[in-house]
């Protein structure tokens, strides 16, 4: 994919730029496709960037339709833009004066975002689906966007191993972390009916995601975390049987490519960022226990409340017959 450079300018100094900001993480990426689909739909002729961290490249090439991305690690600096140069600029990423001070920057023709004091647009609205939030603000600038149009294209890469069950067992924050103990006990379970099982997470969740697998009695080769590149990551979903996670990006991915999931939830409710209803997409929690602490070191006691008998009786809920896995 390009970058979004001088070099870039260089060689389109006339084409109009629509650029959507949304410097943050895999699962913030995803619930915001509806709305970056929209917004290709809407303008074909602009070249349209993509304002996220460059460690999401791969998964912002699944998305179909961006042509640049300018690598954005967060909002502490302004974007190296010329002032002027973007035609219009989408703030997909809030609506709080850290990222409104990034898109006033460009000096845009147009800003489109929540509204506030410098711009007009939709009222920001608390407690509701991610994914429609940010379809919402886009429809509401003359984009129509579908909240649960979260497909994502193949991965050029195959999947390393087809029809496995895949138990995600990381999260970035503690709060998201169901027990390591839990965890083994499922992947267990589904071994001894016959299911391949593999423990999947990134480079710094590696030693939960061994410890998981020295706790069920699983070799090291069932242990891809921090092995797989982003787009192996996302093949891998794409072609799994199940994907066991909690709320993360895997569960998310899960959901761009209609796989079977069974998300845990924790700090975050179900109804501001669970899967599309129209998926075979389970999840459990206890929100009357949930304390909500996004950032807590410590598991919340939502996700505490869930069972290893829990899980296994929605994954045997799913179908785990997929006779047939997507091929890319």
């Amino acid at each position: 994919m390009r970058i979004f450079d001088e070099t870039w300018l260089a060689e389109n100094p006339d084409r109009p730029v629509i650029l959507a900001l949304r410097a943050l993480k895999l699962g913030d990426i995803l619930v915001a496709v509806p709305a970056l689909k929209a917004i290709r739909r809407t303008y074909p002729d602009h070249a349209f960037v993509l304002a996220v961290p460059r460690w999401l490249e791969p998964i912002v090439e699944l998305i179909g339709g961006v042509d640049a991305l300018l690598p954005t690690p967060g909002l502490n600096d302004l974007l190296p833009v010329p002032p002027g140069r973007i035609d219009i600029a989408v703030n997909l990423h809030g609506n709080g004066p850290e990222s409104r001070r990034i898109v006033e920057a460009l000096e845009p023709r147009v800003i489109m975002g929540h509204k506030n004091e410098t711009y007009d647009g939709p009222e920001w609205e608390d407690g509701v689906l991610e994914r429609y939030r940010w379809a919402r603000i886009v429809t509401w600038h003359g984009m129509p966007a579908d909240p649960d149009d979260v497909a994502l294209q193949a991965p050029a890469v195959p999947s390393a191993a087809p029809g496995a069950i895949l138990v995600h067992v990381g999260a970035f924050y503690g709060s998201r972390h169901w027990p390591t103990e839990r965890f083994a006990a499922v992947a267990s379970a589904l071994r001894e009916e016959g299911h391949t099982v593999l423990f999947t997470g990134s480079a710094a969740e590696r030693a939960r995601a061994e410890e998981v697998a020295r706790l069920g009695g699983f070799d090291d080769d069932s242990v891809l975390a921090g092995e797989i590149a982003l787009d192996e990551f996302a093949a891998l979903i794409r072609e799994a049987r199940v994907v066991v996670s909690a709320d993360t990006g895997a569960a998310h991915l899960a959901s761009a490519y209609a796989v079977p999931s069974v998300v845990l939830f924790g700090p975050a409710p179900v109804e501001e960022w669970g899967p599309p209803t129209t998926g075979p997409h389970i999840t459990l929690t206890d929100a009357s226990k949930r304390v909500g602490d996004a950032f807590a070191a410590t598991p919340d006691p939502a996700i505490l409340a869930v069972t290893v008998d829990d899980v296994l009786e929605a994954v045997h809920s799913l179908s785990l017959d997929r006779a047939e896995v997507p091929t890319p």
